[in-house]
């Protein structure tokens, strides 16, 4: 997604300097004009606005939090935005240790995956400070269709959380639906035509059915990550006191994917292989 949304940036005429603590992923957005920072601490030195999207908490609190990270080198008036889907708590952390500092932090997870990152159609969930969000809005417009502040420090993960829930019943259902449909021997395509005409579209049919089809299990979102995501929002709604067995039960059909037949390197659509061999 990094490399769409950077891509947006370059086209829209943004100087965009970049770092990747694996350069080769660098490489295509380095060909289309960006510049080369070596850390973290190189970038925060050369830019006002800073966008991060690492894999997981653990890697945003490397980022944001370690002696080498953003905070210990990041200036006053400076804005950084993270993008990385994350805890909750962890963004709020963040937040507060950056306002201590002068610094002014959104945590801005993003929905529409490979597809809207490369076509600029992204949606943002904003937590943080609403004059910064003004701030950083026309950069996020090169490449988000729809912004959407939420409120204070964490209500953008909190949002993207409810995000991820929904996705994860579209994904059970679009895997369930075409294994059902293959089962009684029916036309896939015609089924996928037919469910995205009526009560049943949505963008998991739409964008992973097609690929599904084709035996394309590239990740448009990696399945490792999807699991990461619907593990943070379960733990969220346990502090809630909340119990979301359907969200439980997608987690554990993505936990035999990733963790037990070892395909998180893959997308979200290869779950229907828990199915197909």
């Amino acid at each position: 997604m990094g490399t769409g949304i950077i891509n947006n940036l370059l086209r829209a005429g943004e100087q965009v300097t970049v770092f990747n603590r694996t350069p080769a992923h660098a490489k295509a957005v380095l060909s289309n004009g960006a510049s080369w920072a070596a850390s973290p601490a190189a970038l925060v030195a050369k830019v006002d606005v800073v966008f991060t999207m690492v894999g997981f908490p653990k890697d945003v609190e490397a980022v944001y939090l370690g002696p080498a990270g953003l905070l210990a080198h990041a200036r006053p008036g400076q804005i950084l935005v993270d993008m990385t889907t994350s805890r909750p708590s962890l963004a709020q952390q963040i937040g507060e240790q950056a306002r201590e500092k002068g610094i002014a932090v959104l945590d801005a997870p993003v929905s529409g995956g490979d597809i809207g990152a490369k076509a600029g159609t992204l949606t943002v969930m904003v937590g943080g400070d609403a004059q910064t969000l003004t701030a950083v809005t026309p950069l996020l417009r090169h490449f988000s269709k729809e912004i959407n502040h939420f409120g204070g420090f964490g209500a953008g993960q909190h949002a993207k959380m409810a995000n991820q829930i929904m996705v994860a019943g579209t994904m059970t259902g679009l895997t369930e639906a075409l294994v059902y449909a293959r089962a009684t021997g029916l036309d896939l395509k015609q089924v996928m035509t037919t469910l995205q005409g009526g009560a049943a579209a949505n963008f998991s049919l739409q964008s992973y059915g097609p690929r599904i089809l084709k035996g394309d299990y590239t990740p448009g979102f990696f399945a490792k990550h999807f699991l990461k995501d619907l593990r943070i929002a379960l733990d969220e709604a346990q502090r809630q006191q909340l119990d979301l067995p359907s969200t439980q039960a997608a987690k554990q059909l993505y936990e035999v994917l990733v963790d037990q037949r070892g395909l998180g390197e893959e997308g979200t659509q290869a779950l229907v292989k828990l199915w197909w061999s």
